[in-house]
């Protein structure tokens, strides 16, 4: 049953004891948060009913969805949350979250693109609403409001008057559990910011974000329950009720959050006063370092020159050549040829810059974001974008060579092997395609999911995992399968971020599962298996060890020839037990070393690369740890970023080309 406004009114003036008269402003809105729809198991009743509850009111105003709008962000799931929201009679405002973003078979063009946008700004009853997005986009790593969003967010906090009430809404609270968290308070906190409100956690919980001495005030945060039922609770979402006075500037509301499950909207369990005015404005000094002006053209982007990193330390042997802040996030490593450095952003441009400057030399847009690290080869450069086009760039000018169209997004990085580019897609096809010409080569079109890695390709296979628990090993002449191999695993545990490496006959991957895997590359039997992993993965530069960066602060060496073998299981537990017919039951790897490094919680899954004998591991939280190849020592570690590192490439000279997932590009000296 719904509660009369007048008596919920009532109610609120007992509780903090105000005097709300007629004159006085009601904006009343619904608040989901974690809907998880799901195609392979569908939550979708939960939604549905709480929509036939939100249409059977008659006094809310709109509605908002603090993301996990789906559980795999796939295009199903996304079309099919927006078939049931569409039915609301009244607006619905939209944001993504983390499982909306990271696992996006489209890049989460499709998300942008069914829902028409990536944050919104409204006003309703002279209260400024601001909602924005939050990743991984695509890349498993903590949450990071996209640099877009914050360039944008940065101008609107600018120009919105000081006494506005602004409520803002995100994913995930404002706190370490997202990069970029103290930015985003710095900058709402220009505003008469009233409350912060979010998901992801899915209960109702209380929340205050901490003041900073003269930057920012604290600030109130509220995390809405998710609108899922489970064994203990109904499902359900809640509603929000702000009540102002006829003139807001002289006068006293208040904010009050009530929960409401099978039809019923239960007392108030939170209230809040409203602020008249802003207590302290951010001086725009606070943000300079972490704000590109939205003004700001690409050109100007570039930001530091030859000299010793601000983040270096007096003992750190790491220094900056130079470095650049993009206007975008950066999801995918750079490429480096004949003096040039290649890198593509989330805004779907790809950059030339000037290796010995960072200079932009030229750039060229696609229609989609990209998330594929550019390959170059013989003046080609090549990169897949989420408009669902491999393109090929004449490398030197920056001009439109060929395109190739899938019939999906093109998340995947291409891999150029004696001509020939071989790149997959989210359309459930991998291609081979003439570098010269554009011309297919070759199709296979039997992969069971979506394809983001890079493949390893030699004379004797084209290996690549996809989003369905499935490694594939293909002909690279003729693209016929060679065979397929599969840790049956959910969707979730698959093989699919890591790009594969190969030594001694054998492929190796690793998976979520927090397991590494030998394959032997001409039959697909796996040869054995070994705790430790997720989705990052290296070779040594003489091919005898793997590198596997595990979840918590520890990097092994597995040897990729020697292995051991554990003494025969007792007697009495193999009676009537099937023998084994391969090595896989008593095979296990040999440890050439494992360290500590201090990482913390990791789950980047940014390829692990060699040079000079060090091993660069890529974190999740901005950190480059080398390692001694000989004994997995610490040598030096780095803070380059406050985001997820991507590939690093070793380019010569004890020089390393870096980018970071919140939009930085550079050349360290180590």
């Amino acid at each position: 049953m719904n509660i009369p406004r007048n008596f919920f009114l009532l109610i609120v003036t007992l509780l903090v004891g105000l005097t709300i008269s007629a004159k006085d402003r009601v904006v009343r809105f619904a608040y989901l948060a974690d809907l998880h729809i799901s195609e392979a198991s569908p939550p979708s009743l939960d939604l549905e009913n709480s929509v036939n509850d939100i249409n059977s009111m008659t006094d809310l105003d709109f509605v908002i969805l603090a993301g996990d709008i789906t559980e795999f962000g796939s295009d199903v799931e996304i079309e099919r949350a927006k078939s049931i929201l569409d039915k609301l009679t009244v607006p619905y405002y939209i944001v993504a979250g983390n499982h909306d973003s990271k696992w996006s078979e489209s890049g989460c063009n499709t998300f942008a693109k069914v829902f028409g946008y990536e944050h919104f700004n409204f006003d309703f009853g002279g209260i400024q609403f601001i909602g924005c997005n939050s990743g991984p986009n695509m890349r498993m790593a903590p949450a990071l409001v996209p640099r877009e969003s914050i360039v944008w967010l940065d101008s609107l906090t600018k120009v919105l008057p000081k006494d506005k009430p602004v409520i803002f809404i995100n994913h995930y609270p404002l706190d370490d559990a997202m990069l970029n968290y103290k930015n985003v308070l710095d900058l709402i906190a220009r505003t008469n910011i009233q409350v912060a409100l979010c998901g992801h956690g899915h209960n109702n919980s209380i929340l205050n974000y901490p003041g900073v001495a003269g930057v920012r005030n604290s600030i109130p945060g509220v995390m809405g329950r998710s609108n899922l039922s489970g064994s203990k609770v109904a499902a359900g979402y809640n509603i929000i009720t702000v009540t102002m006075g006829s003139n807001v500037t002289n006068s006293v509301g208040v904010i009050t959050f009530q929960e409401r499950t099978k039809g019923i909207t239960k007392a108030p369990w939170h209230t809040l006063l409203l602020k008249n005015a802003p207590e302290a404005v951010v001086p725009v000094e606070a943000l300079k370092p972490a704000i590109v002006p939205s003004s700001a053209s690409s050109s100007s982007v570039a930001a530091c020159c030859s000299g010793t990193s601000a983040n270096a330390k007096p003992d750190q042997p790491v220094k900056t050549i130079w470095e650049i802040q993009d206007n975008s996030d950066i999801g995918a490593g750079a490429a480096i040829l004949s003096g040039i450095v290649y890198y593509a952003n989330t805004a779907g441009v790809v950059k030339a810059l000037e290796a010995a400057s960072g200079k932009l030399l030229w750039s060229y847009s696609t229609s989609g974001k990209i998330f594929s690290t550019p390959a170059v080869s013989d003046g080609h450069l090549v990169v897949g974008s989420s408009d669902s086009y491999i393109y090929c760039l004449d490398a030197l000018l920056g001009k439109l060579l060929w395109k190739v169209k899938a019939n999906k997004s093109v998340l995947a990085s291409p891999a150029i092997y004696k001509g020939i580019v071989y790149i997959g897609s989210s359309d459930g096809i991998f291609r081979a395609i003439e570098l010269e010409t554009g011309q297919i080569v070759w199709t296979y079109d039997k992969i069971k999911g979506f394809i983001e890695a890079k493949a390893y390709v030699d004379k004797e296979g084209v290996y690549i995992g996809d989003w369905a628990s499935t490694l594939y090993a293909l002909n690279p002449k003729n693209g016929s399968l060679l065979w397929s191999w599969t840790n049956n695993k959910g969707r979730g545990l698959s093989p699919a971020a890591v790009w594969p490496v190969k030594a001694n006959g054998r492929i190796f991957v690793v998976t979520p599962e927090r397991m590494t895997h030998a394959i032997d590359a001409y039959t697909g039997k796996e040869i054995w298996k070994a705790k430790g992993g997720r989705e990052a993965i290296g070779l040594s530069a003489d091919g005898t060890a793997i590198y596997v960066k595990t979840m918590q602060d520890t990097v092994i060496a597995f040897s990729t020839t020697k292995s051991v073998t554990p003494p025969p299981a007792p007697v009495s537990q193999t009676i009537n037990a099937v023998p084994p017919t391969t090595s896989t039951t008593y095979v296990q790897p040999k440890s050439l070393w494992r360290t500590f490094t201090g990482y913390g919680y990791e789950i980047a899954p940014s390829p692990i690369t060699t040079a000079d004998g060090l091993v660069f591991i890529p974190t999740d939280k901005g950190n480059i740890f080398a390692l001694n190849a000989k004994d997995g020592t610490v040598a030096w570690q780095y803070n380059f970023s406050i985001a997820l590192i991507n590939y690093i490439l070793p380019i010569g000279n004890r020089q390393l080309l870096i980018t970071s997932m919140d939009g930085k590009v550079a050349i360290l000296q180590y």
